[in-house]
């Protein structure tokens, strides 16, 4: 084969080399209707280790974004906590699409056993941390091994048949729902009593996670060789890759999140921090864009990804939301719990977790549906309608609504169960069988660009709400009660860190001036949280129209098997139609 020849050329029949068979692609056309496919315990076993390894990245996710502000309270940084998510999130957007060109050219399993292994060593680094320098840096080596999402997505998917790739993606969902119930009733627990040190136990429980991972896929998982790890030399793969979209990309998307991150806290829009990160990062967003639509072809956004009709582009623009509203209700669902409802950190965790206890059950059935029916439109318009009653409900809620907010989580939980798995599907059954890695590695960068970008944003909605609600509610309602002006500041400050204790020891604050102000400070923070739902309401609902052009792709519902884990031979059962 000649150095350029495209990773999307295929080839048909089976190559044996030595004790191992090169992958090729499936039958198709008439030959896949009359064969019918033999699933065998390998497979299944495979699926389920790789099911494993994702566990680990999940559980990540959601400690950074529960337990950051333990974790920031701890060490001394509180306000860096939000990038203990935040880097992850970058990472794992920048990353996805290049590990998924890199498992197409070397092959998943060695890079998914490295990244876990990587994931292992990052968790301990955080768990042992003495300083918040030092817990952000183990949070980004946790964020590369994440990075290796894509090919979670992917390997379940391409071993089994077309028609229960819902189903592979449901296995998936679950894993992460049961990472995230794992991470809040343990973490709860830990955290309990103001244990804010209990995070250490969180993350070494991470590392476990990431190892068993590692273990499992290094033991069970051992594919065919692909026609892509054999045609090129090392010097070529390394060029093949998009290096230029990689750079683009990742310092275009890092600066853009820190000017909106650093807005209002600590910097306003008007200081050049703000301003240069903010528009140098638009220009290389934009550099990248043009880049990938003038400049290749075949890089992370590679063009063959878009011409099989418009699902796997709507797709894209859904996960993008739904990436922007999933890291909402991650970051500040328990932080109003605990700021207006819950002292108790279990109790915080617990409501939570209704979350993910209502996420496994929608995937699931999400599952059977699209099997049986072969739609993805209206499960996605469904995913996004939970979500944005979730989001308006949220923005009602009060300092008096403690009960209410028992029950909103399941209506967030059966939306992301519905979004998650009928997204990925509609993605990958709408873009070449060849590159389906490639199409999950930009699915989950997207998401989380969206992420990012939203988290960046709220950060900013909320910073400036609080502080200019404290600004004007705390004087307003202690000056009347003889509170001297220079106690505001005093008093302000130890309500929001939550050291309520002794706010009567501060000068002229008396029993009833504390009480008012407490009232201020926690109608400021309602507000402030309001506005963060209403954002996401918006986001949610805008959603709902490009999920209303989607196209049920009935057809791609068939027993066809991209990348199958065991020889061809042993695929299929031959069933001649018509024969006697």
């Amino acid at each position: 084969m000649s150095t350029n020849a495209s990773r999307d050329e295929k080839i048909t029949g089976t190559d044996v080399e030595g004790d191992e068979t090169r992958i090729s692609s499936p039958p198709t056309g008439a030959d896949v209707v009359d064969r019918v496919p033999r699933i065998h315990a390998k497979t299944i076993i495979l699926v389920f280790s790789v099911y494993l390894a994702y566990l680990a990245g999940g559980y990540n996710i959601v400690v950074a974004g529960a337990y950051g502000r333990d974790v920031g309270i701890e060490l001394g940084g509180e306000a860096q906590s939000i990038w203990l998510l935040q880097s992850g999130t970058i990472i794992i957007a920048v990353l996805s699409p290049a590990i998924s060109e890199a498992a197409d050219l070397w092959g998943r399993k060695w890079l998914l056993v490295g990244l876990s292994v990587l994931g292992v060593i990052g968790c301990v680094v955080t768990g042992s941390a003495s300083s918040m320098a030092t817990a952000l840096g183990g949070q980004i080596l946790s964020g590369i091994a994440c990075a290796s999402q894509p090919l979670v997505h992917a390997i379940p998917s391409e071993v089994i048949p077309r028609q229960f790739r819902a189903f592979a993606q449901a296995g998936v969902n679950i894993s992460i729902g049961l990472s995230a119930v794992i991470v809040l009733l343990a973490g709860g627990a830990l955290t309990r009593n103001g244990n804010h040190a209990g995070f250490r136990v969180l993350f070494y429980i991470n590392a476990g996670l990431f190892g068993a991972g590692a273990l499992a896929v290094a033991l069970l998982y051992n594919p065919p060789l692909r026609e892509t790890q054999t045609a090129y030399t090392q010097r070529q793969k390394l060029e093949r890759l998009d290096w230029i979209g990689l750079f683009l990309l990742s310092s275009g998307l890092t600066l853009f999140c820190m000017a909106l991150v650093w807005s209002q806290n600590p910097y306003s829009w008007k200081d050049v921090q703000i301003l240069a990160p903010f528009i140098i990062g638009c220009f290389l967003l934009l550099a990248l864009a043009a880049y990938e639509v003038r400049g290749r072809k075949d890089g992370m956004f590679h063009h063959e990804l878009f011409n099989r009709g418009r699902n796997f582009g709507l797709s894209i623009v859904c996960i993008f939301v739904e990436g922007m509203a999933f890291f909402a209700v991650n970051n500040y669902f328990a932080f109003e719990t605990s700021t207006l409802y819950e002292h108790d950190a279990l109790y915080v965790s617990l409501r939570f977790s209704i979350c993910f206890f209502t996420f496994t059950v929608s995937t699931a059935l999400t599952g059977f549906y699209c099997t049986w029916t072969k739609a993805v439109r209206f499960p996605v318009l469904s995913g996004f309608g939970l979500f944005t009653i979730f989001m308006v409900v949220m923005s009602t809620a009060e300092i008096g609504s403690k009960t209410a907010l028992w029950g909103y989580p399941v209506l967030f939980g059966s939306g992301l169960g519905i979004l998650l798995n009928t997204l990925m599907t509609a993605a990958q059954l709408g873009t070449p069988p060849e590159l389906i890695a490639s199409a999950s590695g930009l699915i989950i960068s997207t998401r989380s660009i969206g992420g990012s970008v939203a988290l960046a944003i709220y950060n900013a909605i909320f910073t400036q709400g609080l502080s200019s609600n404290l600004a004007s509610k705390v004087p307003a309602a202690m000056l009347p009660l003889g509170v001297p002006p220079s106690s505001i500041g005093q008093f302000t400050s130890a309500m929001t860190s939550g050291q309520t204790h002794g706010l009567t020891q501060i000068p002229g604050v008396t029993i009833e001036a504390a009480g008012a102000g407490a009232n201020a400070v926690l109608q400021s923070f309602v507000i402030a949280f309001r506005y963060v739902w209403i954002t996401g309401a918006c986001f949610s609902f805008v959603a709902m129209i490009a999920a209303w052009l989607l196209i049920d792709p009935k057809e791609e519902f068939n027993t066809q098997i991209d990348a199958p884990a065991e020889s061809e031979e042993a695929l299929y059962t031959e069933k001649r139609l018509g024969s006697a």
